[in-house]
Formats: C-alpha cells, sequence, structure tokens
C-alpha cells in the first residue's frame, strides 16, 4: 500500500470503532482484514455504511432488516467475512 492508502485504512479503522461493542468486534476485523483487498467500489460502500446509525447497521448485519440496495454487496461481504471466520474457530 501506498502512503495514501495506508492513511485511508488508518481512518477507516478508526471510524469501524463503534459504540455497541459487538459492531465493533465485527466491523474492526472486517476492516483490518478485508477492506484493503475491496475494489474502490466496496471500499467506497464500507465508507458510507461507517455513516450509518449503529442500529440500522447491527439490524442489517443480525439479519433483522433488509439493506437497503446501495448497502446490500457491502453486508453481504461482512456476512460472508463473518461465516468465514466462525468456521475457522469451529
Amino acid at each position: 500500500m501506498n502512503a495514501k492508502q495506508v492513511r485511508d485504512h488508518e481512518r477507516v479503522l478508526w471510524r469501524s470503532r463503534r459504540g455497541m461493542l459487538e459492531l465493533d468486534l465485527l466491523l474492526v476485523d472486517f476492516a483490518r482484514a478485508r477492506y484493503p483487498l475491496l475494489p474502490s467500489t466496496d471500499q467506497r460502500a464500507y465508507q458510507r455504511l461507517l455513516g450509518l446509525e449503529d442500529r440500522v447497521i447491527w439490524d442489517w448485519l443480525q439479519r433483522q432488516s433488509k439493506p437497503t440496495p446501495a448497502f446490500c454487496r457491502i453486508v453481504n461481504l461482512i456476512h460472508a467475512f463473518t461465516s468465514e471466520r466462525v468456521r475457522w474457530r469451529d
């Protein structure tokens, strides 16, 4: 990563820290492991996701409600990451 990408990643990691511990753990882990590997369109979607309220993001990640179309792909990527992480623990 170049210097700009490193700064961007650090900023995203910081913004991934949330007020809700469970959400904080999911998003920080995702951002640390996957954000740098995402195409720029998915990175922008993740950055926009971070601008939403914790409750909205949490409901989507817990499948309590359906994400809006603009966020379906990034939410699905986070779901896939979470599922993969759980499989590695078992």
